[in-house]
């Protein structure tokens, strides 16, 4: 391995890690899928919010066949790329049959209603349009693979958007960290004296209160909402990450190239800059992988309090809260589901950063309790 460069060499030493190897290729997956968002669900209507109350709670794998009504309002189609980022409004309204009959221009169809209960005959006027084009123009079966939630919404679908919510969530808290964590801890780090005391002041006071705690208190003053979730999350992270940067920089800055650096008149930002922060990255990259871990967690258990993203936005910790009554009844799935998403993608970060570790040959990281 001596004719490889350090980056060839870290990554060299991840690949022999196969548990975070593993981890990195679920993250791509839950990426891939995030991304894709509407354009893979099922129910690609905004917010995967297509109700059908009554179709609530049912197994997964449940099929019904659904008469297609065109609504009366227009819609218009949108672009593919429009769609993948907030879906398509329904063109139709869907109805739950379990029987039909052409008579004419009309249908007679035994509208589904309930296991329990009676099917209802309605009857609907169908277009010639509609006529002519045959009955999978306005008849169509629909399998719910991870079956409906308490309000007859698809699950799967509203599971995918919430790994789009969960990600984006950690992504722009990483983000947020890493920018002020990395200014104040480097600032506090090299300049020292009065500007690391009062930073190390401030820092220590914020990293004695529960991360949690300081979150809802952000929320609080912030409001309600996707980005203030974003906002609030980063600013309960930086500490961590302060912390790491003030004490590798403390550690690195009286060295030989460092002082180098300065006797050929360097200012001190192009030194942090161009000198100091490169030869930290790797610290601060298993940071922010581990950080992003706990994002994930914070959003869900903010959503799980209700103030993370507000209905019907789909979170995993918001599903987690709408039904978790129904743990001790025969459909645990629907808090099941969503509960083992944050563990797997939470886990699957946990071993990219010990992979990340020891690829950079960290000997010991600071943990928040």
């Amino acid at each position: 391995m001596a004719d490889l460069n350090p980056t060839q060499r870290t990554w060299k030493a991840f690949k022999r890690n196969k548990f975070a190897v593993a981890g990195m290729l679920f993250i791509v997956f839950c990426v891939a899928v995030a991304i894709l968002g509407y354009l893979i669900m099922p129910d690609s209507t905004p917010l995967a919010n297509n109700q059908t109350i009554q179709l609530s709670i049912k197994k997964p794998g449940s099929s019904f066949m659904m008469l297609r009504i065109k609504k009366t309002e227009h819609i218009d189609t949108v672009g593919i790329f429009k769609k993948m980022l907030f879906g398509q409004p329904a063109f139709y309204q869907d109805v739950p049959i379990t029987a039909y009959k052409l008579s004419g221009n009309k249908i007679t169809v035994n509208e589904y209603i309930g296991d329990e209960d009676k099917p209802e005959s309605k009857t609907y006027q169908l277009s010639p349009q509609l006529l002519a084009k045959g009955p999978s123009a306005y008849i169509t079966h629909k399998t719910f693979l991870l079956g409906t939630d308490v309000y007859g919404r698809d699950m799967l679908s509203r599971l995918i958007l919430g790994a789009r919510i969960s990600l984006s969530v950690g992504l722009m808290a990483v983000l947020i960290s890493l920018i002020i964590g990395i200014t104040i801890g480097a600032i506090a780090g090299y300049f020292g004296g009065w500007i690391d005391a009062a930073l190390s002041w401030l820092m220590n006071i914020l990293w004695a209160l529960p991360a949690l705690l300081l979150v809802i208190a952000i929320s609080f003053a912030l409001g309600k909402g996707l980005w203030q979730i974003f906002i609030a999350v980063g600013l309960s992270m930086w500490v961590e990450v302060a912390r790491l940067v003030r004490g590798q920089v403390i550690s690195i800055k009286q060295t030989e190239y460092i002082e180098a650096a300065r006797s050929l008149g360097y200012t001190n930002f192009r030194i942090i800059r161009r000198h100091i922060l490169p030869n930290i990255a790797g610290p601060i990259l298993v940071m922010a992988s581990s950080n992003f871990a706990s994002a994930i967690l914070l959003e869900a258990g903010l959503s799980f309090l209700g103030f993370g993203a507000q209905p019907p936005m789909p979170t995993w910790g918001s599903m987690i809260k709408e039904h978790y009554g129904y743990i001790i009844m025969d459909s645990a799935y629907l808090s099941i589901t969503p509960g083992l998403a944050i563990m797997l993608i939470v886990y699957a970060f946990n071993l990219v950063t010990v992979g990340l570790r020891d690829a950079f040959d960290i000997k010991s990281t600071s943990t928040r309790i």
